[in-house]
């Protein structure tokens, strides 16, 4: 959400951004809310005299009646009842106005990074750079589910009768697999400086409008019926969430975080929650990291967050690269996003396993996350990158790993999570 005396004194800057999203039908919002924030101050000012005035009329009153003048005194308490309500009603519109004025700043798309590529939508994302050399093998690679079933290791049909499409059961060997995919990547983390956390699984409304747009949450998340919450579709929400309406030292910063939950999304639109795949479901888990930072510290926590991710597969064998996000394809929070991709030697392409996000201050300004430092409060800057999610992950796994003789190597550095095996068989 962006600084309403921002809007003011750039509204073609703001403009200009919206249009760099392809965002059109959102510009007449900027006049909106230009017009509602002048209406809004002059409400204030006008309170604000009235309010006055009637310190001063009571003061009259007083001495009026000290005087015996009651019936001049009566006359300027009516005016005084009048000031009243007068008050009432502007205070009435003043709230009106102010809820329309949040409603829209919370629409209208943060200013994305100079750096971001301009293009529509995802197809016009910039390669930035390959880790690995990707093979495709002199034999054939199943679809991911065929490779899990000759372990026995995936049933969808069953889970298909229990909770309909999107959702698995994931068994023996590929189950352990799975598991020991997310301890390792905790663990890497940790390694890497970062406190471990396991979040709430259910968040509140407040946290929901505070860390996405209104058409994310309306596109993922799962409302509990008659309660004011949430199922997480990523613990970056409750993590974020832990830190709102705190003034946080900023010798304390930054504040660098793993955390894993499971994750539930709607996946709304999304065409093809697949009645034979796991590549888009309804259910995973994950290990995420985010960071709450100064301002001037977030680019680096950036770059370093998302080479985490790329270290990770790459300590696995498993080919990757990096996608710079284009504008049209970044979330209104986002200022700046580098997806990781995973090579498949099956369609002999790169996939999505992770996607690493600068938010700035949106978040924070939403949550009210501030920085006391020497020269003054600040709002934090708040970043978060995927880690690992399987079963994506596993798809990426199994297909690097996979054998002429349909066995599936253990990378050396996920040997110790699977009781030292060095093959699935």
């Amino acid at each position: 959400m962006l600084d309403m005396k921002f809007v003011r004194e750039n509204p073609e800057i703001v403009r200009q951004n919206i249009r760099n999203k392809f965002q059109d039908a959102k510009l007449p919002l900027v006049d909106e809310v230009l017009e509602l924030d002048i209406r809004n101050r002059t409400i204030k000012q006008e309170v604000e005299a009235l309010r006055a005035d009637r310190n001063k009329l009571s003061k009259q009153i007083g001495a009026l009646m000290g005087q015996g003048k009651k019936e001049e005194a009566e006359a300027i308490k009516q005016q005084v009842n009048a000031n009243a309500d007068r008050v009432t009603t502007l205070s009435e519109e003043e709230k009106n106005v102010e809820e329309r004025i949040k409603t829209i700043m919370m629409t209208i798309p943060n200013i994305i990074d100079p750096s971001v590529p301009i293009g529509k939508d995802d197809s016009e994302n910039v390669e930035v750079q390959k880790y690995g050399e990707p093979v495709v093998p002199d034999f054939e690679i199943p679809y991911h589910t065929e490779i899990m079933e000759r372990f026995n290791g995936i049933d969808l049909d069953s889970a298909r009768k229990v909770a309909g499409n999107g959702f698995y059961y994931l068994m023996g060997d590929i189950a352990r697999l799975h598991s020991a995919v997310i301890s390792y990547a905790r663990d890497f983390m940790i390694d890497r400086g970062f406190t471990y956390c396991v979040p709430p699984f259910m968040i509140r409304s407040d946290v929901v409008t505070g860390v996405m747009s209104f058409a994310e949450m309306d596109a993922m998340m799962y409302k509990i019926e008659g309660e004011d919450l949430y199922l997480i579709g990523t613990s970056e929400h409750s993590m974020i969430g832990k830190f709102i309406d705190t003034l946080n030292k900023e010798e304390d910063l930054p504040y660098t975080m793993t955390s894993y939950s499971p994750c539930f999304r709607k996946e709304k639109g999304a065409h093809g929650i697949e009645e034979r795949g796991v590549y888009r479901i309804h259910q995973f888990e994950k290990q995420e990291m985010i960071v709450v930072c100064k301002p001037e510290d977030s680019k680096m926590w950036f770059d370093k967050l998302w080479q985490n991710t790329v270290d990770l597969f790459r300590s696995m064998d498993i080919p990757v690269r990096t996608l710079e996000c284009c504008s049209g394809d970044l979330a209104d929070l986002k200022v700046k996003s580098v997806d990781v991709e995973a090579w498949s030697p099956r369609q002999k392409k790169y996939f999505e396993v992770g996607s690493c996000s600068n938010l700035g201050d949106a978040q924070a300004r939403r949550l009210r996350i501030r920085v006391s430092g020497p020269d003054g409060k600040y709002f934090a800057h708040t970043l978060n990158n995927t880690v690992a999610a399987p079963p994506r992950m596993l798809i990426a796994f199994l297909e690097n790993n996979l054998n002429a003789d349909g066995t599936v190597s253990i990378p050396k550095a996920l040997q110790p999570y699977m009781g030292g095996m060095t093959a699935i068989k």
